[in-house]
């Protein structure tokens, strides 16, 4: 069901932008779309999400957590972790659950400081009426201390249907990392809301192994979301080539840095080539690198035509990637707007939206009138 305080929202930030920005108008496989500037002057936006009651709460990397309200007010939240800056960390994806209306907890996850290193981390708070803060901050997750790059921290949350959190985590540019069961690195982990190991997570029996994996042998996933049948999907920066769309499975390992469809940033080749026994295969890969962020899968409800597809925003090249559902034969859909693509989500009323890194503005994409 479309919620009107959604509608009232996007009626008021596009009444806001009106007289800043004209509407942009983009050609696509589904006809003419518009796509209007919903909130500007944004630094380093990452994630995004949509509150029941019409908000939107936006995280930015450097460390602050913006409300914007129904009547289209921006605030800081206050309350949020102590988050480590530098290199590719920060604070990262926030994820607003389903029961939200009741709890009004929000997830969030950034890089927390370790000593003189930072690891990937999870942190649950209550978000309080006026939007003003979060209370009750705890985190409930952080990755194994001992990492001190600042890179590929992966990061994206998501609520599955049976109610854990899905959480995606780079290798922290330790390559081998991925294929070593004792650290976090280059994995999805499964958690509870609490940070407690859900019973059937694949290794919890498993000596040496840390229980939240629930999947294995991942590059650096920055897109995360689940399709119209719940199932996870995640889609993960290659090196130079080999950005990869997978289907997550209990246990699987996906292969990094034994396999890999790109090479090294050297030119050099990874592993043992494309494939191997026991590891999982990409859905879709890409060649030259894109480099993948957000990704949603689509429901349909706008552009019928559109069900099922993936959209991911490419960081490298600058325009929003729609693959078809199956076949994953690939639109480019590309304007001024999407600049350095960051995160991509499906609003209540079926309108795209997406982050833009390169312009520090948020999006809302609708069928031409």
């Amino acid at each position: 069901m479309i919620r009107p305080a959604l509608i009232s929202l996007a009626l008021i930030l596009t009444a806001q932008n009106a007289s800043a920005t004209q509407a942009e108008r983009l050609a696509t496989s589904a006809g003419t779309v518009e796509v209007t500037r919903m909130v500007a002057d944004l630094d380093e936006p990452w994630g995004f999400g949509f509150l029941p009651e019409g908000g939107l709460l936006i995280t930015e990397r450097g460390g602050t957590l913006l409300h914007i309200s129904q009547d289209g007010q921006r605030q800081s939240v206050a309350g949020l972790p102590r988050v480590a800056r530098g290199g590719q960390g920060g604070l990262l994806d926030v994820l607003i659950p389903r029961d939200f209306a009741r709890t009004r907890q929000v997830v969030l996850t950034y890089s927390r400081p370790q000593g003189s290193g930072a690891g990937t981390a999870v942190a649950i708070g209550t978000l309080s009426q006026d939007g003003a803060a979060l209370t009750g901050t705890t985190t409930i997750f952080e990755t194994e201390p001992g990492d001190r790059g600042g890179r590929h921290f992966g990061s994206r949350v998501v609520e599955g249907r049976d109610g854990f959190l899905y959480v995606t985590i780079g290798d922290r540019g330790d390559d081998d990392s991925a294929q070593d069961l004792s650290t976090q690195n280059g994995s999805v982990i499964r958690i509870g809301r609490t940070g407690g190991v859900p019973s059937r997570n694949p290794f919890i029996d498993t000596p040496g192994a840390q229980p939240e994996i629930w999947s294995y042998g991942h590059r650096n996933p920055q897109g995360a979301a689940l399709d119209l049948e719940g199932n996870l999907w995640v889609v993960e920066h290659g090196a130079r080539g080999g950005d990869e769309i997978n289907a997550v499975r209990r246990g699987a390992n996906y292969g990094w840095p034994v396999i890999s469809y790109g090479r090294h940033y050297s030119g050099l080749r990874i592993g043992e080539g494309s494939s191997k026994p026991g590891m999982e295969q990409p859905d879709h890969f890409w060649d030259p690198s894109i480099a993948p962020s957000g990704m949603m899968i689509y429901s349909g409800t706008l552009w019928p035509e559109w069900r099922g597809d993936f959209f991911v925003g490419s960081l490298k090249f600058g325009y929003l990637s729609r693959l078809e559902a199956g076949s994953f034969t690939e639109e480019e859909i590309e304007g001024d707007s999407t600049a350095r693509l960051r995160d991509v989500r499906e609003g209540p009323d079926g309108a795209i939206w997406y982050l833009s890194v390169g312009n520090g503005a948020l999006y809302r994409m609708t069928p031409a009138p």
